[in-house]
């Protein structure tokens, strides 16, 4: 009898034994996991805010001016003479004059201010131009060619609102070529319009 009850306390304490061990290890694989989990879960929000922080950087990368709606008048121009519409031409000249005022150059740098002075100055020249010759569509073209090597300056050095292509056409001028601003990779030639549309290649895109 005694034999059986030592045989019976045995088994007890064995599986006392073996029942705590299990919680031990339970409880330690549950401590492990959590802080498995809490190391994951610290990294992901490390990453978030790392993506975050790129995030910003690109979104905070501005251009020194707001120069959509003067751009836009430019490209206008660009529009009117490839149709061969001198008068749509003056309508677009007399915008870009109009959208010079607009221009906050607040923040600007002595450097900067006496750069972009000598540029206004030199595309409202070509504009006036422009504007003053309805009906002599050969002198506003003239002045587009001048005008878009200021317009090229004032959107590399300031920013550009859009992707910007310059178009090269290389028969302009007595085949000493000249080149204009587009939104777009088409060609649509301001320097000869109908006559010769698609005259032009793409030489560079400016962001």
């Amino acid at each position: 009898m005694k034999t059986v009850l030592f045989s019976l306390l045995a088994i007890g304490t064995l599986a006392l034994t073996s029942c705590k061990e299990n919680k031990e290890q339970k409880s330690t694989t549950e401590t492990s996991m959590q802080h498995d989990m809490s190391t994951m879960s610290d990294s992901a929000a490390m990453g978030n805010m790392a993506m975050d922080a790129k995030v910003t950087v690109t979104t905070a990368k501005k251009t020194t001016a707001d120069l959509t709606e003067l751009y836009s008048h430019y490209t206008h121009l660009t529009f009117a003479l490839s149709g061969d519409d001198d008068k749509e031409a003056v309508s677009a000249a007399k915008g870009i004059l109009a959208s010079f005022p607009k221009i906050n150059k607040n923040g600007f740098s002595a450097e900067q201010k006496k750069e972009y002075a000598e540029l206004e100055s030199s595309i409202k020249e070509h504009a006036q131009h422009i504007a003053d010759n309805a009906g002599n569509i050969d002198h506003q073209r003239e002045h587009l060619d001048l005008m878009s090597a200021d317009f090229y300056d004032l959107l590399k050095d300031f920013g550009t609102p859009k992707p910007v292509y310059k178009v090269f056409c290389p028969m302009y001028n007595d085949n000493k070529g000249a080149f204009w601003l587009s939104d777009s990779r088409e060609v649509k030639n301001p320097y000869y319009g109908k006559e010769m549309l698609s005259c032009g290649e793409v030489q560079e895109e400016i962001k």
